[in-house]
């Protein structure tokens, strides 16, 4: 279905089942608008109905928050008028299953990442993102050069390698174009723009390549020994509970997050501990491309050791360049 039409077909359902609005958030209410540009014309009730439904589960986690029952905050950002289908449906993959920079200093170790936190839009190229970084990280690392790669040339070239585009793809997939193409568009000479189109690369803009691939073995032990290594690692993950998309803050954690319905690929950057070093106040350092409105400015500390909570190293690798 279009997403229009899927847009539309969901707001109605909305509308006929929307709950008495709450008053008292008005001033919230507007104040969210405004921050976020949103204007709706005749949907502004089942947007705020929505709206509304998320933010009293967001207030009730951090309620409980408070009580020792939960190890991170949430709060209310520019998802906020999503239902969660519709934010799976707009902003993440089906599934993750086969068929400028900045030096940063964490608590234990030190690794290359990409500091701009891009935000990919209402495209599903978390994929993209993930594999960018990884190779970015990787030239420096190897070169000292400083790179920004090309998100878009990935969605829109990497077809035959299994990927699709704004649909989804794989890191593993994303390598293997670059090895098969012999090379990788700059950002600035090939900009993202959160839509597919047509392949557009060309070699003489080309800043990157990679000769090979590693898939890390599924286990925690394994990713930590690949981070200190190599650095920044690919890595997909399951995103698509509510507490994930309102993360702000602390070490995410929860029960419910799958470690093999994988479906959103993200850049694991360092790893860490809060106060004492015990087994749930370990986590992993990890970037993500929903822009510095979402998390920790973009960012996200990630439950480690804690039986690979949402697939953190269940399917994560890294480039060779």
């Amino acid at each position: 279905m279009h997403p229009s039409l899927f847009l539309a077909a969901l707001c109605l359902g909305i509308a006929s089942a929307a709950p008495q609005l709450n008053q008292s958030l008005d001033d919230l209410w507007s104040q969210w608008k405004a921050t976020h540009g949103k204007l709706y014309g005749m949907v502004e009730e089942c947007r705020r109905a929505v709206w509304q439904k998320n933010m009293k589960m967001i207030m009730q986690h951090n309620r409980e928050y408070l009580q020792g029952k939960h190890s991170f905050l949430m709060a209310m950002n520019g998802f906020g008028d999503m239902t969660n289908e519709e934010f799976r449906h707009m902003m993440i993959e089906e599934s993750q299953k086969e068929s400028g920079s900045l030096l940063w200093f964490l608590a234990v170790e030190k690794y290359i990442v990409t500091f701009i936190i891009c935000f990919q839009g209402r495209c599903a190229s978390g994929w993209a993102f993930s594999a960018t970084g990884a190779i970015e990280g990787q030239i420096f690392r190897k070169y000292g050069k400083r790179v920004s790669l090309s998100v878009q040339n990935l969605l829109d070239c990497s077809q035959a390698e299994g990927n699709e585009g704004c649909n989804g793809g794989l890191m593993s997939n994303a390598f293997q174009y670059v090895r098969n193409n012999r090379g990788l568009d700059t950002e600035e000479s090939y900009p993202y723009v959160a839509r597919d189109g047509p392949c557009k690369y060309r070699p003489e803009y080309s800043a990157a390549n990679v000769t090979a691939f590693q898939t890390i073995p599924r286990r925690e032990e394994a990713l930590l020994v690949a981070m200190k290594n190599m650095g920044s690692i690919s890595a997909a993950i399951d995103a698509s509970l509510d507490t994930f998309r309102f993360y702000k803050g602390g070490i995410y954690y929860d029960p419910k997050c799958s470690s093999e319905d994988l479906n959103h690929g993200v850049l694991v950057v360092g790893y860490g501990f809060q106060g004492k070093e015990s087994d749930n106040q370990k986590y992993w350092f990890v970037k993500n491309s929903w822009g510095t409105d979402w998390g920790m400015g973009g960012y996200i500390k990630m439950a480690r050791d804690r039986n690979n909570n949402c697939g953190i190293a269940t399917r994560a690798s890294f480039p060779i360049v």
